[in-house]
């Protein structure tokens, strides 16, 4: 069995397999070591976002998780009258990015397409039921310690890095010491997800946030028959009493009727809001659940992670490969964290909206997808456009950008002297003269590293 590696990634989860897919495209050796034996088997995120579906199309998912998504229509947060407080619409015609604005999906079935994609990759070898139990970090490599959990051998590996999208309790995270640091918002929520047994179509296929004072409340429309409700708890009331039927179809009982639906899942969050202090130790990086928690109410957790593997991965890869120094990891934390972080703050804000039952914060108004640009890192932060990210037109051939480029950095120009010329792309020529551009240096995370 092979023992040494260029990367070990601990958790395969959306991040740790997104991860990975990325780095088999960059001929980068992989282990990855999941403590479960399969794919858990039931809903917990529910959106993601164009930035994301862009990432799929990287790594080649993006068509057949296409196939079991629901383009989201939008978000309202409303009174107890039904008064919109605030409109979250998103549009319903393929955004900038080359995708629909948001999505609706089901975690199961994602993350089956990302292991069967990850079955196909050359240099990514996949170990479950493999148990970390320490990780020890050298001048020279970091070893992982994980138990079989079918036989029990102990087992070692080692490798260049290792990066923990192992979660909230990531064993990696601990072993860097590097602690949280918690922006103040907690709360217990209880998630409800359902399977109609009969068409609904009065529930809506908006999200709607309910600022009720009673009790705030969530409702999500997901694919095919699936529903999501979330339920504030207080503090008197009791977890395990909470994912009872008879707690649970209470509060149900005001939108669906007995026999309308059966209740595929119940469970009890604690909503937090972290973020590690740092994001690299040496040869220990923390990417996902690992590095952020968030509040739920942008259906940004998993999305952020995804954009954390995005701008890890080809790092890693430069790194392991001798074309840069070392010290290009460090930007991975000075540019990710301050972008997740206006993430978590406006999610924190709009928790908050549910909270105060006023219509003065927010009457009537409306919301804009947040377009964050990355923290300071590669380049003159003077730029404007370095750290945003790059549209994705379709070529004159038709097909979408990133699908030509490929995973690598491209320069775009209109002097001819680049990867593309973009005058030979009127999608492509329209953009850089929208943006006042000649010339425009794109990374393989598709954030833009340079313009002039």
């Amino acid at each position: 069995m092979k023992t040494e590696f260029d990367v070990i990634i601990v958790g395969l989860g959306p991040v740790g397999a997104t991860l990975a897919a990325l780095l088999d495209l960059c001929d980068v050796s992989v282990l990855v070591l999941e403590r479960e034996a399969d794919v858990y088997p039931l809903p917990r995120a529910v959106h993601f976002d164009d930035e994301v579906m862009r990432v799929f199309q990287t790594i080649g998912i993006a068509d057949q998780t296409e196939d079991v998504t629901v383009v989201n229509k939008g978000m309202r947060f409303i009174d107890t009258d039904g008064q919109i407080l605030l409109d979250w619409p998103r549009p319903q015609e393929i955004g900038p990015n080359g995708w629909y604005p948001s999505y609706r999906f089901n975690q199961p079935i994602l993350e089956r397409l990302l292991r069967s994609k990850l079955d196909t990759c050359s240099y990514v070898d996949v170990r479950l039921n493999s148990e970390v139990t320490d990780v020890v970090s050298g001048e020279s490599n970091v070893r992982c310690s994980y138990r079989d959990r079918i036989t029990g051998a102990q087992r070692t590996a080692c490798a260049a890095y290792v990066v923990g999208c192992d979660g909230a309790n990531s064993i990696v995270r601990e072993k860097m010491a590097v602690g949280w640091e918690d922006l103040g918002f907690e709360e217990r929520w209880l998630v409800v997800d359902v399977l109609l047994n009969v068409e609904k179509p009065e529930l809506g296929e908006f999200t709607i946030q309910h600022c009720d004072p009673a009790r705030p409340s969530t409702f999500a429309h997901g694919p095919g028959m699936r529903r999501r409700w979330e339920f504030t708890l207080f503090e008197e009331e009791d977890s395990e009493v909470a994912v009872g039927d008879e707690f649970a179809l209470q509060l149900l009982s005001k939108w669906l009727k007995p026999g309308e639906a059966e209740i595929e899942r119940r469970a009890v969050y604690t909503f937090g809001s972290k973020l590690a202090h740092d994001w690299r130790q040496g040869r220990m990086l923390v990417a996902g659940d690992a590095a952020h928690l968030m509040p739920p109410f942008m259906g940004q957790g998993m999305c952020t992670g995804i954009r954390d593997a995005s701008n890890l991965a080809w790092k890693l890869a430069a790194v392991i490969k001798g074309e840069t120094e070392e010290q290009l990891l460090n930007t991975y934390s000075s540019e990710r964290r301050p972008h997740a972080q206006t993430y978590i703050e406006t999610a924190i804000k709009l928790g908050q909206l549910m909270n105060s039952y006023s219509r003065d914060a927010a009457s009537g108004g409306k919301m804009e997808s947040l377009v964050v640009r990355l923290g300071p890192g590669l380049g003159d932060m003077n730029d404007p456009h370095r750290g945003r990210l790059f549209p994705q037109p379709r070529l004159d051939d038709g097909r979408l950008m990133d699908d030509v480029v490929g995973y690598q950095s491209v320069t775009v120009s209109l002097s001819g002297d680049g990867d593309l010329d973009a005058n030979d792309h009127p999608e492509l020529k329209l953009i850089l003269n929208e943006r006042s551009l000649t010339s425009v240096t794109i990374r393989p995370d598709r954030y833009t590293q340079a313009a002039s």
